[in-house]
């Protein structure tokens, strides 16, 4: 009888200890940050608020304006325009890969503007890698944080695509064209 009180007792424990880490878990994943509880400087030194964007897609970029990459501004345009109904791109000057983004947040929006024809958020430069990752850099390539997938960003022009409610849906390597079908798939 004592063996049976015994494995009853261990039983009970746990599917208490598994219920108790159940409940962990989901009060974790309810706490778990949105992209909709950050705000950060624009460029222009005013705010972006994320939190305007409930309801759209967002795809945010880390640009540069000397890289390979940086024709894709005419493409991160032609998305922002094209799927303005669905997605807002934001981009996000940094200048953590081969010096490529020296100029100040003044020559930035110039050369976004003059060149690209930039309408589209451009967040004041920040840096995505390394000990002063920005806040909001550390939430898109943390699991820990976004709930989703861990992301090294290896160059200029990684892109972060989060849904409606701002969870992160994805995340794409500089060589894939903000047009590319395995993004634009999202907005169709």
């Amino acid at each position: 009888m004592k063996k049976f009180v015994f494995l009853f007792a261990l039983g009970f424990s746990i599917l208490a200890c598994t219920q108790q880490k159940k409940e962990i878990s989901q009060d974790k994943n309810a706490a778990m940050k949105t992209i909709h509880d950050y705000k950060v400087e624009s460029l222009d030194g005013n705010e972006i608020n994320f939190a305007d964007f409930k309801g759209k897609k967002i795809l945010i970029v880390n640009t540069a304006s000397e890289c390979g990459f940086t024709p894709q501004y005419a493409d991160l345009e032609t998305i922002s325009k094209k799927y303005a109904d669905e997605v807002v791109v934001v981009g996000f000057p940094a200048n953590n890969f081969g010096g490529q983004e020296p100029g100040s947040n003044e020559e930035i929006g110039a050369f976004c503007q003059k060149n690209y024809g930039v309408t589209f958020p451009l967040a004041a430069k920040v840096s995505v890698k390394g000990d002063d990752t920005a806040p909001i850099f550390k939430y898109l390539t943390e699991k820990d944080l976004n709930g989703v997938k861990n992301t090294s960003i290896m160059w200029n022009f990684t892109k972060f695509l989060l849904d409606e409610n701002g969870k992160l849906i994805d995340s794409f390597i500089s060589t894939t064209k903000p047009t590319d079908e395995k993004i634009v798939k999202y907005f169709k």
